[in-house]
């Protein structure tokens, strides 16, 4: 029989995906291109707005009326399992908390395929290093589907990281829901578990994901000091959500927007070249327009590299679906202003970095080139046909809002 992991939503999630992956090939199941060609469908979902658990539960239609055996995994089946059962009655739901029973669940429904089989080769790897978190942001259905905090052994997540360097892997991403969160509950440290898996020889990049102001503050110098290893992006994701002290007290987001600033001008003084993406939720419940402009003018002051902004989505379970909330038309009409402050932000950050040269390591195809990622996570645009996975020297000729152009040297 055929498998394939249909992965959504986090890098956290894709990376446990390609795990339920190795599973399914380790009991002799072999890897298709597509669904379309499977025969057992591992859905792996995501539910973190309205409009990704609409698209999760019409795959599920899809798939079923395609005749496909379903395993539902992922945070849909965590935070909301009914909706998977109304439809899905017999299919094995599998939340990522039980993803010890992945195996056992599979063998029980449908037993040893044959041989183990070979998973497709990636010149990237993501390494999950906990489950859940220790914050309780009012928005946030993740947390009811993940939990609380709960890191995984150093020494498993050692002997895995080793494993993705010595298979020629050239970019492993480290993530969790709240990266900076790891080992608080085992008394360590995220510093202290990268200082261990950089004791790894080799050519490759390591990537950190994203992480809370709040969790991120007590650990930054020590994080810091690790990443002067080359081999570390000069990259960190913080996401603020709003530059407004009462939207963050409402969110319960443990920090405030001077915190934030705080925070990145210390990363920005000891790194200089670092880059900085952040998230914004445009619309929260009870969002003024002075709160929107407070929103906006942090962004245009700090001047970060990269700024996701999402439209608020109530989500069932959690407080914020209870609060009073911004019409669709306001909520619109901010995200519209708001991706043009990003654009232009982000416009002007980039094209100060004209003419400047890079060490940087290919890592995708994309429409108009091979793309590239500097030592600081830049994406550089080349219109040469380089193989992936391998280090080039370029210079950036031109900038666009979301990457650079550039040609090899």
């Amino acid at each position: 029989m055929r498998f394939f992991v249909e992965s959504y939503g986090c890098t956290m999630n894709f990376g446990e995906g390609r795990e339920l992956s190795e599973t399914m090939a380790s009991l002799g199941y072999s890897e298709a291109a597509s669904a379309e060609d499977a025969d057992i469908v591992v859905l792996n979902t995501c539910t973190v707005i309205g409009t990704t658990e609409k698209r999760m539960i019409d795959r599920i239609s899809e798939l079923k009326k395609a005749g496909k055996e379903i395993v539902v995994t992922g945070c849909l089946a965590a935070a909301q399992p009914r909706r998977i059962e109304i439809r899905l009655p017999d299919a094995p739901i599998i939340p990522p908390r039980r993803y010890d029973s992945f195996k056992d669940t599979i063998l029980d429904r449908y037993g040893v395929a044959g041989p183990p089989t070979e998973v497709r080769h990636t010149n990237d790897a993501i390494l999950p290093i906990a489950q859940g978190c220790l914050g309780n942001c009012t928005y946030c259905i993740t947390k009811i589907a993940r939990g609380g905090l709960k890191s995984y052994p150093p020494e498993r997540l050692k002997e895995r990281f080793d494993a993705f360097v010595d298979s020629g892997v050239k970019e492993i991403l480290v993530t969790a829901q709240d990266t900076a969160c790891y080992g608080r509950d085992t008394g360590t440290s995220l510093p202290g578990l990268l200082r261990i898996l950089l004791e790894k020889e080799g050519e490759y990049r390591l990537r950190i994901g994203m992480m809370n102001p709040n969790a991120l503050r007590p650990i930054v110098d020590d994080l810091l000091d690790v990443m002067g290893d080359q081999r570390v992006y000069r990259f960190l994701h913080i996401p603020v959500q709003s530059g407004s002290d009462s939207v963050l007290e409402r969110m319960n987001r443990r920090t405030t927007a001077a915190e934030f600033e705080n925070l990145v001008s210390r990363i920005r003084e000891k790194m200089p070249d670092i880059s900085i993406a952040t998230d914004v939720i445009c619309g929260f419940p009870g969002e003024t327009d002075g709160d929107h402009q407070s929103t906006i003018a942090m962004i245009r002051r700090l001047g970060l590299d990269t700024v996701n902004i999402t439209r608020f989505s109530p989500r069932p379970g959690t407080k914020a679906a209870d609060m009073e909330q911004v019409h669709g038309r306001i909520s619109h009409d901010r995200s519209v202003e708001l991706t043009e402050v990003k654009n232009e932000t982000e416009l002007g950050v980039n094209s100060r970095l004209i003419g400047s040269s890079f060490r940087a390591l290919t890592t995708e195809r994309g429409k108009d080139g091979t793309i590239l990622r500097t030592d600081n996570y830049r994406p550089v645009v080349v219109r040469d046909d380089i193989p992936l996975g391998e280090f080039r020297d370029v210079e950036v000729t031109d900038a666009r809002s979301t990457y650079l152009i550039g040609r090899l040297l």
